[in-house]
């Protein structure tokens, strides 16, 4: 038997690859399936089915352009409804992989549909359990998204009875495998590793401790965030279907010539510039939003970009695929081509820019004292600039940036500083700050990490402490 995680970090999305004498399964697949396709190939292996463990929100799964490539069959768990054709197998329904078996158990509470995979050896024996975002390390699902009209302290009670009646019993030498690790939105408090066991998780996770269910409810339901605002986008998609991803690429690898590319923007599209955020600072095409390939790029494309409105990309040269695939993986398909030559050929033309002024974080600490117009804007989360921040300074969250209203809040006197934690995110930040057309501002290299390392007697001086 083999069995391979397929780890993606920019998502903190795990799929799996597991096969027993030359027959496959593809659990939770993400929308470009090439490596299982390639690693099935490897293998001299046939792909017969695709387990989904539920609607997922933070990601277009693989499943549609997988089945139609390889002819397997998607199979979810019980109560699941789609708009194409699936398997619903029934609770503790098995399925024959070469000489292992997979069988099902209905877990909902993350979601009503929300199952878990068991795989058993060529011996019979337990070995693994595909948990999906019903468990992770140290965590469980978040009970507040997508399910009908059930509400997140129902969804809650009903986890509870699927970790004490379904999850608990299980042996403790069982590898726990989830669709999740660090960084995930689908769980509060997500642990570092991306696989545990059964038994440590019933050592360790919070979730399986409780043995009483109105304190279970009232502490998987405290401190929940809210859901990044493309989850909901993602769970529709996932369970009405979509386009292929070749027909997303067809489109968004076309090559855009200036002139084609200034028409395109004369149509009131969104300019997205994914180069390093050096790069983008130091001279960008007036109005683009920059939002990094080497940040949480897709998580930050689907909160912050409208899923309505056509896009058209300026990348670095050979990363033009990568950046439409990595959209079309959170649902984004209305990708038109990217700028022929990108930024280098736009400044050759002698085309319009504009740039982002960059400071370093003792600049900003004498700058402090003496400027009565400076204004200093926190874009991390609230958890964050609750731990310390700048004193005054303004916390207005990456993710909530689309309000319009409150980056209207400045005024053209103001000298406005922005910072986040270590310069990924305050950089989206001032791109979409300059779209609106306040370009009085400036961005702290280094963000929080550097601010809070400024010799001592300088920060009381100039920064005065934090709150």
């Amino acid at each position: 038997m083999f069995t391979r995680q397929l780890y993606t970090r920019c998502l903190s999305e795990a799929a799996y690859y597991i096969e027993s004498n030359g027959i496959a399964a593809v659990i939770d697949p993400l929308r470009d399936i090439d490596e299982y396709i390639a690693l099935a190939k490897e293998r001299n292996a046939t792909i017969k089915y695709i387990f989904e463990t539920h609607f997922h929100a933070d990601f277009v799964s693989g499943h549609l352009d997988l089945a139609k490539q390889t002819n397997a069959t998607i199979i979810y768990g019980p109560q699941t409804v789609t708009s194409f054709p699936v398997y619903v197998a029934k609770d503790g329904e098995t399925f024959s992989l070469g000489s292992a078996t997979v069988t099902v158990l209905h877990t909902p509470g993350h979601t009503i549909e929300s199952s878990c995979y068991l795989l058993k050896d060529e011996a019979g024996k337990d070995v693994a359990l595909f948990s999906g975002d019903t468990l992770f390390v140290g965590d469980v699902g978040r009970p507040d998204l997508s399910s009908g009209n059930l509400s997140k302290e129902e969804l809650a009670a009903i986890m509870f009875d699927t970790l004490q009646n379904k999850i608990k019993p299980l042996a403790d030498d069982i590898i726990l495998y989830p669709a999740h690790g660090a960084g995930s939105s689908c769980g509060k408090n997500l642990g570092p590793d991306t696989y545990s066991t059964i038994g440590e998780e019933k050592k360790n996770n919070y979730a399986l401790q409780i043995t009483d269910k109105t304190e279970f409810i009232k502490e998987v339901i405290n401190g929940l965030s809210d859901a990044p605002k493309y989850f909901s986008i993602n769970a529709k998609i996932n369970k009405e279907g979509y386009d292929s991803l070749d027909s997303i690429k067809m489109k968004g690898l076309t090559l855009l010539s200036i002139e084609q590319f200034k028409e395109k923007i004369d149509q009131d599209v969104i300019v997205l510039d994914t180069r390093d955020k050096t790069q983008f600072a130091e001279g960008f095409i007036p109005g683009s939003i920059f939002i990094g390939l080497e940040g949480r790029f897709a998580e930050w494309a689907g909160t912050l970009l409208p899923f309505d409105k056509t896009i058209i990309l300026l990348t670095e040269k050979g990363k033009e695929e990568e950046t439409v695939v990595r959209l079309a993986r959170v649902g984004f398909s209305k990708i038109e081509g990217y700028l022929d030559g990108g930024f280098e050929a736009w400044q050759s033309a002698g085309e319009p820019i504009d740039m982002i002024i960059d400071i370093e974080a003792d600049e900003l600490a004498m700058d402090i004292p003496f400027d009565k117009n400076l204004r200093l804007l926190d874009v991390r989360r609230e958890t964050e600039f609750a731990e310390g921040h700048v004193k005054n300074a303004l916390s207005i969250p990456l993710e909530e940036m689309t309000d319009i209203a409150k980056i209207a809040n400045f005024e053209e006197h103001d000298n406005l500083y922005v910072y986040c934690n270590s310069g990924y995110r305050s950089v989206i930040a001032a791109s979409l700050i300059k779209k609106q057309g306040i370009h009085n501002l400036r961005n702290v290299l280094g963000g929080w990490q550097a601010i809070k390392e400024i010799d001592k007697i300088d920060f009381d001086k100039n920064i005065e402490a934090l709150n």
